[in-house]
């Protein structure tokens, strides 16, 4: 157990320039020929709020407690949570085809394989941050103030950052084997918005389907992040504890499943 947890972290630090350099070529050639380039990452969130609030806020009438006692608007609740699910959407999607869409890594023996998510996972990290930014002026605008909790966002974060980390190395790796798995991501992507807390709060959920929206591993840290970027609140340390043991045993898994089974990458590609 030792070794799984100590090697990833020493790929990481022996390579950490290579991971540099491919992390800012995912970012950059996302909106390479692109008229507006980098501020894509700016006009895409805020056009799918448009989108998410126009339909659940205005069409279907999202009820928030906070919303009626006029604390916040719902566009702003609604980001919050998108911000988090976006993240792990982003992991999700591109972990299955990590290795597919290297093959020539895959051939080269030196080439260190393990450390393919970790670019993925930071270019994922930009774009959350890019979508903090955008929620950051779109809460002055529409509430005038911004909660001092604020920069606790990214601890709250760190756990699921990790759960993606070790999420991605298993879909890697089981992406090579069983390909229809590339048909699943995105309806289970979907699936994990939907039952989760990002659209609505989970009290609202009738009592007999809310331990389905409880055990979605996004609707705790979505709430947790809408407690420090809205509330103003400190996050649930304890809860976040568990959580990152949680993670860290699902980053350990992830790490082994690769690990065994990348000796095949190669015949099967």
């Amino acid at each position: 157990m030792n070794s799984i947890l100590v090697r990833p972290w020493i790929a990481l630090w022996q390579n950490r320039s290579l991971i540099r350099e491919l992390a800012k070529r995912d970012i950059l050639g996302r909106y390479r020929g692109a008229s507006f380039g980098l501020a894509w990452s700016l006009i895409s969130p805020f056009l799918m709020l448009m989108v998410y609030t126009f339909a659940f806020g205005t069409v279907m009438k999202g009820r928030w407690p906070e919303i009626e006692a006029g604390h916040t608007k719902f566009a702003i609740i609604l980001f919050a949570g998108l911000i988090v699910h976006g993240f792990f959407a982003e992991c999700l999607n591109k972990s299955v085809s990590l290795i597919v869409s290297n093959p020539n890594f895959v051939k080269r023996v030196i080439f260190p394989l393990e450390i393919l998510p970790w670019p993925m996972v930071l270019s994922a990290l930009f774009h959350s941050a890019m979508n903090l930014a955008v929620f950051m002026v779109m809460r002055l605008i529409m509430d005038g103030q911004l909660s001092m909790t604020t920069p606790l966002f990214f601890v709250v974060m760190l756990p699921l950052v990790v759960f993606c980390m070790g999420m991605s190395w298993f879909m890697a790796a089981i992406g090579v084997y069983f390909r229809d798995i590339w048909q699943v991501t995105g309806v289970l992507s979907m699936a994990m918005l939907f039952l989760s807390s990002a659209m609505m709060p989970v009290n609202s959920v009738p009592e007999k389907y809310r331990w389905v929206f409880e055990l979605n591993p996004l609707t705790f840290i979505i709430d947790q992040a809408r407690k420090v970027l809205l509330w103003g609140g400190y996050p649930d340390w304890v809860g976040l504890g568990w959580y990152s043991l949680m993670s860290v045993i699902i980053f350990c898994l992830g790490y082994w499943v690769f690990s065994a089974t990348r000796r095949g990458f190669a015949d099967v590609l």
